[in-house]
């Protein structure tokens, strides 16, 4: 069976490009497709694959100047052929789902998220842009969110990484979607033989929307010891904001090995974004950690409350704070269970999402051959 695989872009890798590879250990053959690709900070990964990128590939510093191409990615996906293909499977938070395929040749999409500056989020977005991109915002994503719908209904089947994404995919295209969660790689955290020390964990990208500065402010507040981990365009406006706070230290982007180690030893992960589904709870529950979670999105689905976690109600610094404070009594009194903690944790396997994912493509292919 030929199959491809169509993703958004290759230009870093992260949760969604973890996810490409996923479906090679069950497609190995499989050709990718993507709209811009960057071997050089993608690194190994996807060496031993084929792979087409679009007309955009050749327009000068296409990898870095991509997202502000946004109102001609929809031609640029749709420019792709499959008629020699069996299969096509695409892995989408943009544009990607919208390739146009045969009538015989089935198409499968997993969503990581509808476009979010084109739906919920647009108005967040507009907030945070500058006079000039406002100015384009109201001009082309009505047409995109056209385009976007339109091209959602020739999709076959629709694969949603959690029942958040399902709801938003269910309200802005009115398709229902499967869910199938993503698995967690428990080959790379892993739970220790130690006692759990006096400090909490923050690690994502230090981007606005991931709200580490809540968990800074919120840790300053009580005087708890935090350890935040990670890089990105927030980070000296958190190390400003946590000011002479002698407990919140800033690692910066750490190698697995660190990162395992502090979420094996810390009190518990402060995990404060809304997520579409989130590897970050899951990999700190893998360690043995508890998490303390905003309760809304993809953590209300990886997190269980009372006995691998607790959530907290809104995105504000004394909302955190009261959790922390709760979390704690909680954990004096045992509610925490470490072996219960990982065992949820590596329910979500590979060899689950594997299967689920095996048995979707099966129903799809039958369908579409009737």
């Amino acid at each position: 069976m030929k199959v491809a695989i169509v993703h958004d872009w290759l230009v870093n890798y992260g949760g969604a490009e973890l996810f490409v590879e996923y479906l090679l250990k069950i497609y190995p053959d499989a050709e990718i497709f993507t709209l811009v690709y960057d071997k050089k900070r993608i690194g190994n990964h996807f060496t031993n694959s084929v792979i087409h990128t679009s007309s955009m590939q050749r327009l000068p510093f296409a990898s870095r100047l991509y997202t502000k191409l946004l109102t001609f990615m929809p031609r640029a996906f749709e420019a792709f052929d499959f008629s020699g293909f069996d299969l096509v499977i695409s892995s989408s938070s943009c544009c990607a789902k919208g390739v146009i395929t045969p009538p015989y040749v089935p198409h499968i999409a997993f969503i990581h998220s509808p476009m979010r500056y084109a739906w919920d989020l647009f108005f967040d977005y507009k907030r945070r842009s500058g006079r000039l991109t406002r100015f384009f915002m109201d001009r082309w994503i009505p047409s995109l969110r056209l385009w976007d719908y339109v091209s959602s209904q020739r999709i076959d089947t629709i694969i949603a990484n959690s029942r958040f994404i399902a709801r938003r995919i269910q309200k802005f295209w009115n398709r229902s979607a499967e869910v199938i969660y993503l698995p967690v790689d428990v080959s790379r955290f892993n739970p220790a033989d130690c006692q759990r020390e006096d400090y909490y964990v923050a690690f994502s990208r230090l981007v606005p929307y991931k709200r580490i500065d809540l968990a800074v402010s919120a840790c300053k507040k009580l005087g708890k010891k935090l350890v935040v981990i990670g890089g990105g365009s927030e980070l000296e406006n958190l190390k400003k904001l946590a000011g002479n706070a002698s407990g919140i230290s800033f690692l910066g982007r750490a190698p697995d090995d660190v990162l395992q180690h502090h979420l094996q030893r810390c009190k518990a992960l402060l995990f404060c974004a809304e997520e579409d589904f989130g590897f970050v709870p899951l990999e700190a529950q893998a360690c043995g950690a508890p998490v303390i979670a905003f309760g809304r999105g993809g953590a209300l689905e990886t997190v269980q409350d009372g006995t691998t976690g607790i959530f907290f109600e809104r995105q504000e610094t004394d909302s955190l704070a009261e959790a922390i404070l709760r979390f704690e009594n909680l954990d004096t009194s045992g509610a925490f269970k470490k072996d219960v903690i990982v065992a949820h944790a590596r329910s979500f396997t590979e060899e689950r999402f594997q299967r689920e994912f095996k048995a979707a493509v099966s129903r799809t292919i039958e369908a579409v051959s009737k």
